[in-house]
Formats: C-alpha cells, sequence, structure tokens
C-alpha cells in the first residue's frame, strides 16, 4: 500500500530528481528502495542507494549517467544491475524482478516483475519500504509490509512466511542477527523460530558470505547480543562450533566455573567500547577458545585451564581457515594476542620489575597497546573492590611499559649484536658459540646489566667470548 507520508525534502540531492525526470521521460515507475530509506527514516547516514525501476535498470542507469554527465557507468549484464558513483554516493540500478528458488541452491530464478513482486521478494519488513521518485507522487512512500510499524517497535520481520524468507536464502538468517544487532533490535518470535528449524540451511552458503555477515555483527556497538541470538537459533553451531563449547557452567563437590562464553561476549563488548577494530575483537573472540579442550579438575586447586593461551594460539589459524578469514598479518595478530593475553595479568599480581616489562615489550613488539586493551576488557569480575585493584595494578604496569620503552628501546627488540658480527671478531665459522653469545647479550640487556646499545653489546661479547676462550682477530 502507499500511505500519506512524503518525504520529498529528505529526497532534494540532485541525483534523485534526475532519476525521477529521467524515468518520467521513459515511462517507467522508479523508486528508491531499501536499506537508504530505512536509514532515511531512523536518521542513519547512508551512501548506498538502490533503485529499482519497472523497466530495464541498466538502461535507466545510462541515461540517468548521461543526465548527470557521469562518465563511467559500471554494467552488470548477468545480473541485470548498473551502478555508478555520483559524488560519495553510491548509485545501483535494478529492474523490479520476482524471484523462485530451487532448495539446493540460493541462486533464484529470476523474472521481470512490479514493484510489489520485488517488495515480495526482499528480507524484512523494514528494508521492503520504497519511495517514489516520478513527478506526480515524488517521495511518496510505498510500504507494503508496514516496515515502518516495525521500525517504532524495532523488531525484526520477514515479510512473507519465515520459512519460505530463510529456506528460499539461508543467507537471510545472518542478515537477520546482523541487522537486529546493529540496529539495537528485537527478532520476532516467530522468525526466532524459523531461524531455529532452518539453522541448519546454512549449509549451502559459502563461508566467504558468513563470515562477510559475522564480521558486520562483529564491529556492532554491542556484538556480544548477537553472539547470543546466533547461538539461542543454532546458527552459531553450524560454523563456529568451537565457540559454542565455552558455553555452560559445570560443578564439582560444590565448586563451579564461570561461564566462558558469556565472559567471552563481555569481554568482546568491554574491547568493542574500546576500539572499533575488528582483529582486536576477533582476539577476544578467540582468547578463551581453548578453555573446553583444556579444562581440568582437581580437589586442591579445582577448576583450570593450564596452558589454554597457548592451545588457543594453535587453534586460531585453524579456525582462521574453516572460516574463510585472511591468513595474513591480520590472523598473526589475533594469535600473538590469544598467546600473550595472560601475560601482562600475571605482571598485576607480582611486583613489576624492569626485566618482565623487558621481555613483554620484546615478545608484544607494536601491538603491545592492543594486548593492553584486551587485558583490560578481560576484567569481568563481578567483584568490584576486585576489578578496581586489577586496574590500578594495570596502571602500574602500562606506566612502566612507558618508562622502559623510553629508556631502552626494546620494543620490536633486534640484537644489537649480529651473527655475523661475532663470526668477523673472532674469526670463527657458524658454530654453537654464536648462539650463545647472542643469548647472553640478550639477557644481559633484558635484565638490565647493559642497555640496548651496540657499544655496550660489543663490549660484553669481546667478555664473553674471552671466557670461551675465543680471541679477537
Amino acid at each position: 500500500m502507499t500511505i500519506l507520508l512524503n518525504y520529498k525534502k529528505s529526497l532534494q540531492h540532485n541525483v534523485f530528481k534526475a532519476i525521477g525526470k529521467v524515468a518520467d521521460k521513459r515511462g517507467e515507475r522508479v523508486f528508491v528502495i531499501g536499506g537508504f530509506v530505512r536509514d532515511l527514516i531512523l536518521d542513519r547516514p547512508s551512501k548506498d542507494i538502490d533503485i529499482v525501476t519497472e523497466g530495464k535498470g541498466i538502461d535507466l542507469a545510462r541515461d540517468v549517467s548521461k543526465e548527470l554527465g557521469i562518465r563511467k557507468v559500471n554494467v552488470f549484464k548477468n545480473f541485470g544491475t548498473a551502478m555508478f558513483n555520483c559524488g560519495d554516493l553510491e548509485v545501483e540500478f535494478v529492474g523490479a524482478r520476482k524471484e523462485s528458488y530451487m532448495r539446493g541452491s540460493r541462486k533464484p530464478i529470476v523474472e521481470d516483475g512490479t514493484l510489489e513482486d520485488d517488495q515480495n521478494r526482499r528480507d524484512f519488513t523494514i528494508n521492503a519500504m520504497a519511495l517514489s521518485l516520478n513527478s506526480e507522487n515524488y517521495g511518496e512512500l510505498v510500504d507494503p509490509f508496514n516496515g515502518m510499524r516495525d521500525l517504532d517497535l524495532g523488531v525484526i520481520r520477514t515479510p512473507l512466511d519465515p520459512d519460505i524468507t530463510f529456506n528460499d536464502d539461508p543467507l537471510r538468517m545472518m542478515r537477520a542477527v546482523r541487522f537486529a544487532t546493529q540496529l539495537g533490535f528485537t527478532i520476532v518470535p516467530e522468525s526466532i523460530d524459523a531461524l531455529k528449524r532452518n539453522a541448519a540451511r546454512l549449509e549451502i552458503i559459502s563461508m566467504e558470505r558468513i563470515h562477510t555477515e559475522l564480521n558486520k555483527i562483529i564491529l556492532a556497538k554491542h556484538p556480544g547480543q548477537g553472539f547470543k541470538i546466533l547461538a539461542k537459533t543454532g546458527l552459531l553451531e553450524q560454523f563456529f562450533p568451537e565457540m559454542m563449547d565455552l558455553q555452560g557452567v559445570e560443578t564439582r563437590n560444590g565448586i563451579g566455573h564461570k561461564d566462558n562464553f558469556l565472559h567471552t561476549l563481555q569481554v568482546l563488548d568491554n574491547v568493542s567500547v574500546k576500539s572499533d577494530d575488528l582483529w582486536l575483537r576477533w582476539a577476544a573472540i578467540l582468547h578463551d577458545i581453548a578453555k573446553p579442550p583444556t579444562k581440568r579438575f582437581d580437589n586442591r586447586n579445582g577448576w583450570t585451564f593450564h596452558g589454554h593461551e597457548d592451545k588457543g594460539a594453535r587453534m586460531t589459524p585453524l579456525i582462521f581457515k574453516r572460516l574463510k578469514l585472511p591468513m595474513d598479518a591480520k590472523m598473526k595478530f589475533v594469535q600473538k594476542l590469544v598467546l600473550l593475553h595472560l601475560r601482562p595479568i600475571a605482571l598485576t599480581k607480582e611486583v613489576v620489575t624492569d626485566s618482565a616489562i623487558r621481555r613483554l615489550l620484546i615478545v608484544a613488539g607494536d601491538d603491545i597497546d592492543a594486548l593492553m586493551t584486551l587485558c583490560r576488557a578481560d576484567i569481568t569480575s563481578k567483584n568490584e573492590t576486585k576489578v578496581k585493584r586489577y586496574l590500578k595494578n594495570y596502571e602500574i604496569v602500562v606506566k612502566k611499559l612507558k618508562e622502559v620503552e623510553e629508556n631502552d628501546s626494546v620494543r620490536n627488540f633486534q640484537p644489537p649484536v649480529t651473527g655475523k658480527m661475532i663470526m668477523k671478531t673472532f674469526g670463527i665459522s657458524p658454530s654453537r658459540p654464536i648462539g650463545e653469545i647472542k643469548k647472553a647479550i640478550k639477557e644481559a640487556i633484558l635484565e638490565g646489566d647493559i642497555k640496548n646499545d651496540p657499544d655496550e653489546a660489543f663490549e660484553l661479547m669481546l667478555k664473553i667470548g674471552s671466557e670461551m676462550g675465543l680471541k679477537r682477530i
């Protein structure tokens, strides 16, 4: 239905007027539809504009580009779409269409259709709203599924039967969770039930598409809520069983451990307050991922998870590979933080020595600030006194990190004496003494016996070599 709401004043950009003008000449009905309309009503910024016409999308795009003096139009004939950039806007054109699906594929059989057909195939009511761009009813809202009502209610609802919507294109299940998380909306009960019934259908979706939606959930303001929905509906189990394994509390002899799934989500949300770095957020997700396989219980110590940081670091590339996430420096960054996430915590429990700080700086390198952000976020105790104590100790560690780095410059440590220098100085070939000398110099620097200085390191090299019976040539 077309309801008596008009957004003419919100469509003052030249691109909308040009589209309407050209469509009028061509005798076609044309609309801006989907996410742009939703975000316009929610007063959220949006640079992606989807245009649907009851004609040929590619032909309309070419004519509009001429009207605006835009030279480059990207045409995708296989999809019947075309797009161009107009300033900072990305405008995509498609002809209205209706779709039908075969069960084993999310690729639809597409036919030309009307605006009504096109709205019927949309994923959610809030994404099915359209604004007319034709001059006779410019800016009028066409909202056949009460998307405005659902925006007001803050709910995610499918236009048609949710089982049909999700079964036709299972990626829509991930999108439902994504929109709910990004917008802070609730998925209606009937759609939650449909997600549970259709979760296994994710098997026909490529992991690249799944992780694209997952990353958008992770980058939301409160990503933990999205993971709770993914877990509740059975979607998470389909592609990330290791995270599902974190769920639950086991009790023995009256001693229980915390729910590591909920703890992980709290750490993720804590990190998200401080940073929008996707890969730092991934480190939060994976920091305790190996707790289930390392969980042990004994009567003296209760529950322990010894070595979970090391095993977690070894699990990280396996998880990234399966999820088709990048196997490059981004994965290495996450892996490093998973491996090191207990190191700063250990320092808060003892007298902080310069030696311990130097060792941490060397292994963490330029990622030390990200590591400290993760470690602060890892304090999720309900004991406020305990939290305050840990945070106060962290401030001491951070202060020490700054002081030691200013004095010793050991971040991304490189030995001031190389193997080649040792061989040249003593006239020896590659052998065990070279490694022993380098190790002794590194330890001396870490312990503060000498500064991270080439001259002091060279003098120590001569002394150690002499003690080994080596002679300078």
